[in-house]
């Protein structure tokens, strides 16, 4: 899509590719598949019965809980082609977790697993805008086949709500950031902007990284249909049964996250698997220099790292654009997207409060707050756009990093206390809030732990109330009941007291040297 295309939906990327490629293969899962000519008629089928069986109306989100498979992309486009609000969401979620988001969006449907909808059906308190519950493959199966062959309802684009994707916040509590139209097919402009291309139509992607996390969302199943390629989806990683449907599926571009190729990293037959691999891209998290270093040595290849936020669509910059990517590096900034760091004052780090070149590039090893501007930014947090970019259209990201001489960037820390687990973002303050719901836990602090196959894992420190007892395993198995199994904690310690600060907040500055150690 082009830029003086402020209209346009995102969906209608499956229309145009059916148009020029209709017998082309569009989505292979297991063996089953789907050409662009079937993929389009599934998609009008399904946004004509979101709009007719089910009575939506334009904005209604429809929440789309489903792991990698046909349905889902189905769903996905079917909900923006009638002009309704995606809600992806992960079906591992516990109830407590599904009831926020679908509670907190107002969701009018949702599209799950058998187990989600069995979850949400047994709250005590169903989501109260919640009119419609389809369970997937059959359920869902005969939903569309209602809406085949019937009008297709007028939908919008541009700055219409498209995606509404959760993203945990620091006040403990899941955000929906607001992706319109326009910022969703902006990002997918800026990464098609990347030379040579990322994705060429005779490609054959792999789909792993879930749909339901914005990684595998946009530059994946996002990227495939701008592009009109192909791509193979598979439901769950696994690192052998993986690396057999490369080879044998004519896989040539990967798209993953750091614990897939550490995974492949370590088995003897990666060289052989991969010979048919011309691009392989890391995202959602860092990966793993000595990962990195055993791929290049099997494959002869650079595996690619880029670097983004579920707010910025998500990707803001690859080593893709780099001559030679670098070792812990996140590259350089898209073509589209505008990248500043600055100090805590707001001036770019490396500028002298009198220098008069307002076109100069930081460098010098400086860190900063990265800051960022572009169509690809997210419209702000549900429902009222509050937290997004500001006037000038500017949007920190809290992270913090620095530019070398070459000027590639290196992140350096968070501002934020996200920590990332397999690529997964995980905040402290919700596992924290459910730690002290155990009656006998009095206080409790949560940090992010380096992890050799995650990156990180989440640790927490408890002080007990007086005269309890409790196990680690107990705490964990307390937390599994409210948080999915990513976001509960692997390490429990057990401490008589926690460090305050002079305002009665925990210092976790304190407890982080020994928590690293």
């Amino acid at each position: 899509m082009n830029d003086d295309e402020p209209g346009s939906n995102l969906a209608d990327l499956v229309r145009e590719v059916a148009h020029r490629s209709p017998d082309q293969a569009a989505l292979t899962f297991g063996e089953q598949s789907l050409t662009w000519a079937q993929l389009d008629a599934a998609v009008d089928a399904a946004a004509a019965a979101f709009t007719g069986e089910l009575d939506l109306r334009a904005g209604d989100r429809v929440a789309i809980a489903l792991p990698n498979g046909l349905d889902f992309p189905v769903a996905y486009f079917g909900a923006l082609r009638a002009g309704l609000t995606a809600l992806p969401v992960n079906p591992s979620y516990t109830g407590r977790e599904l009831s926020w988001i679908l509670t907190d969006s107002a969701a009018s449907a949702l599209i799950g697993t058998g187990s989600v909808i069995d979850t949400v059906t047994g709250l005590d308190e169903p989501p109260p805008a919640l009119r419609h519950r389809i369970t997937a493959g059959q359920g869902l199966a005969e939903l569309i086949n209602s809406g085949r062959g019937k009008p297709v309802p007028a939908a919008g684009g541009g700055e219409d709500l498209a995606v509404l994707m959760y993203t945990s916040g620091t006040s403990g509590r899941p955000k929906g950031a607001m992706l319109s139209h326009r910022a969703l097919l902006a990002n997918l402009d800026q990464c098609a902007s990347i030379q040579p291309a990322v994705l060429q139509t005779d490609d054959v992607v792999l789909l792993v990284v879930p749909m339901f996390h914005i990684f595998g969302l946009n530059p994946g199943l996002g990227m495939v249909a701008r592009t009109g390629c192909s791509a193979v989806l598979m439901e769950r990683f696994d690192p052998v049964g993986s690396l057999k449907a490369i080879q044998e599926r004519g896989i040539t571009n990967v798209i993953g996250a750091p614990p897939m190729f550490l995974a492949w990293s370590l088995l003897p037959e990666l060289a052989e698997c991969f010979s048919g691999v011309r691009l392989a891209v890391s995202g959602a998290a860092p990966l793993d220099q000595a990962a990195q270093r055993r791929l290049l040595d099997a494959t002869g290849q650079h595996v690619f790292e880029g670097y983004g936020l579920t707010e910025t669509a998500p990707v803001l910059s690859s080593t893709l654009m780099c001559e030679v990517p670098k070792p812990g590096s996140i590259g350089r900034e898209l073509p589209g997207v505008e990248l500043r760091l600055v100090d805590p004052a707001g001036r770019d780090v490396g500028d002298d409060e009198d220098d008069d070149d307002e076109d100069l590039v930081p460098g010098g090893d400086e860190p900063g707050e990265i800051v960022v501007r572009g169509q690809h930014l997210f419209s702000g947090y549900w429902p009222d756009g509050a937290g997004g970019p500001d006037s000038q259209g500017w949007w920190s990201t809290g992270d913090v990093a620095y530019r070398d001489d070459d000027g590639d960037l290196f992140l350096v820390d968070r501002i934020k206390e996200l920590i990332l687990v397999s690529g997964f973002n995980v905040y402290p303050r919700e596992i924290e809030d459910v730690l002290l719901g155990h009656p006998s836990i009095e206080e409790a602090a949560v940090l992010g732990v380096d992890h050799p196959y995650t990156g990180q894992a989440v640790k927490a420190y408890v002080v007990l109330a007086e005269g309890a007892t409790l196990t680690a395993d107990e705490v964990e198995q307390f937390c599994a009941r409210s948080l999915a199994r990513f976001k509960c904690p692997t390490a429990v310690d057990f401490v008589s007291t926690l460090p305050h600060s002079a305002t009665g907040k925990v210092a976790k500055a304190r407890l982080r040297e020994p928590a690293d150690n």
